[in-house]
């Protein structure tokens, strides 16, 4: 089956928040949606939603901390955008971290780059076009407490993703990085609230995104930082 006229998305961390914004969006877009996530019946909730409105979506309920299980899945897939967006926060005192908190958040964050990307950067790479946009974070280079290892991570994500564009960009493959600042979502495992409204929401990402991968043939936006315009709300001591 040859691909939309769009392309090809596949959305890691596509059941919820940015994920999910980004996959609504670029679906609209004319995207063929490839939805990856371990919630198997947010992944079809988010299917029919797009097939409402005319998408196309399909889900691949899947671990990202399983190295095998990516292989098997995405090798040999058809796949014009990559965004990588599937991440985890546990932000606490580097001495409360637990060896289990840490190993997920590097299994994540980090490793599953890797491994998502191997498997379908060498088709981007044959066909000499495709796009690699990975979800940063400001706090790359804004070190806060109780980010040690999550803070770590995203740095690793900006430098990965700048070797990675030298790497593939004389292969005509793009590689981007969307770095938000703050943004109302259930990231971390806490719902919004009020204190949030100041925040980005998760559409202004996805907006970030479509801009991104929907630049010319002949252009790259490699880094993009989205920040709101309204400052936090003061700390009350």
């Amino acid at each position: 089956m040859s691909a939309p006229a769009a392309g090809v998305a596949l959305v890691t961390g596509a059941s919820r928040g940015i994920g999910r914004a980004v996959c609504l969006r670029l679906a609209r877009d004319g995207y063929e949606i490839i939805a990856v996530a371990r919630d198997a019946a947010e992944l079809d909730a988010l299917c029919v939603e797009i097939g409402s409105a005319g998408g196309r979506c399909r889900a691949i309920p899947l671990d990202l901390t399983d190295a095998g299980r990516i292989g098997a899945a995405f090798t040999g897939l058809h796949v014009d955008v990559l965004v990588n967006n599937a991440g985890i926060g546990v932000i606490k005192p580097l001495v409360d971290l637990t060896p289990g908190e840490w190993q997920r958040m590097i299994g994540l964050n980090v490793n599953a780059l890797f491994h998502v990307t191997r498997a379908v950067l060498p088709g981007m790479m044959a066909r000499g076009t495709g796009h690699v946009c990975t979800i940063g974070s400001i706090s790359a280079r804004s070190a806060f407490v109780g980010g040690s290892c999550y803070a770590g991570t995203k740095a690793f994500v900006t430098a990965w993703a700048e070797s990675l564009m030298l790497e593939v960009r004389d292969r005509r493959v793009k590689v981007s990085v969307v770095c938000p600042g703050g943004v109302a979502t259930g990231f971390g495992g806490k719902a919004p609230t009020e204190a949030d409204s100041w925040k980005l929401k998760a559409e202004d990402v996805a907006d970030a995104v479509a801009y991104v991968v929907g630049t010319p043939p002949g252009v790259l936006v490699h880094r993009v930082e989205v920040r709101t315009l309204s400052s936090p709300p003061a700390k009350i001591a």
